[in-house]
């Protein structure tokens, strides 16, 4: 017979937009897994999922709310973001944000959320172990320009967060890869995405007593992430001051793993941004003045251990909208 995590709550976000159209489909499968009461067996009212215009700023700022008037000091909490997070320097000095689904690059003081903000509105969340998972760096989007008076730099995982993180035992930072690399999508999920999902479901769990583990879904991104997109992308994660606590249940309470819930066969971009580039995606700078838009054409997809890269890449230039 099936438990429930009753424990466990969760926020998932992936904001969408015309370059990142997979964080859509990796925030709600990963939503679906820990929900799933034949796995994870969080309670469905316990996880929250937001994307594409239900990932704008006040959208989120309001369910990270929500999520601190619903848990306990007793409860596991985990929050995943799927989308875009810079460092941003200017005259003023330098800060963190993510970007929602609403932001506008001229506004991000009002349209982002910094790494201070997040900082502080996680920690007012109530909890025993917590766990923020960011699946950053993707490509497309910002990269490569330059607001007028700003510079943005692709980052990882706030500053803010890992430091106030690391300041006590029970919490937890796992990020998708170094701010130097690209974050590859896939279908269904990103490699990322992907590994949290298959460690969720008991893979690659150093011990079989039902539980998923931090270390696991850790071990297991750092594992499989490389192996999947060439050696390119490599997760982050800090052991130093964080305990090894459960995450969920992977198989509801029993110890056999019952598999992954998709038939599927993964496949993995042989190239950062060539998915999106292969489904007619044309990215659009928010920039004003001169920007970039690049549209991919006859891109492939690696599967396994193939890799067949093609197409061009066209370059406008001209005014951004």
């Amino acid at each position: 017979m099936n438990q429930s995590f009753t424990q466990g709550h969760a926020l998932l976000i992936g904001v969408g937009g015309p370059d990142l159209p997979g964080t859509i489909t990796d925030a709600q499968g990963l939503g679906d897994i820990l929900r799933h009461p034949a796995y994870c067996a969080y309670p469905p009212n316990q996880v929250e999922t937001l994307t594409a215009e239900g990932a704008a700023r006040q959208h989120i700022r309001d369910a990270l709310a929500r999520l601190a008037g619903r848990t306990s000091e007793q409860d596991t909490v985990v929050v995943y973001f799927s989308g875009h997070g810079y460092r941003v320097t200017s005259s003023m000095g330098a800060a963190y944000y993510l970007l929602p689904h609403d932001y506008d690059v001229d506004r991000l003081y009002e349209t982002a959320i910094s790494g201070q903000e997040l900082s502080a509105a996680l920690l007012a969340i109530p909890h025993r172990k917590m766990l923020l998972l960011l699946d950053c760096c993707h490509a497309g989007g910002l990269d490569n320009i330059k607001a007028p008076g700003l510079t943005l730099t692709p980052a990882a995982i706030p500053l803010e967060a890992a430091e106030k993180f690391g300041e006590g035992s029970g919490r937890m930072v796992i990020a998708s890869s170094f701010a130097h690399e690209k974050s590859f999508a896939g279908k269904p999920y990103s490699a990322f995405t992907l590994a949290l999902i298959e460690a969720l479901c008991g893979v690659g769990a150093a011990q079989q007593d039902g539980f998923a583990y931090v270390a696991d879904l850790a071990l297991h991104a750092r594992e499989k992430v490389p192996q999947r997109t060439g050696d390119r992308q490599h997760p982050f994660f800090n052991f130093a001051k964080a305990d090894n606590f459960a995450v969920a249940y992977y198989a509801a309470g029993d110890v056999t793993p019952k598999g992954l819930p998709f038939t599927v066969t993964p496949e993995i971009e042989a190239e950062p941004g060539a998915l999106a580039r292969q489904q007619g995606v044309t990215y659009i700078s928010k920039v004003k003045g001169s920007g970039v838009s690049v549209q991919g054409e006859g891109n492939q997809v690696a599967t396994g251990r193939s890799i067949n890269i093609g197409g061009r890449v066209k370059k406008r230039s001209g005014k951004a909208r």
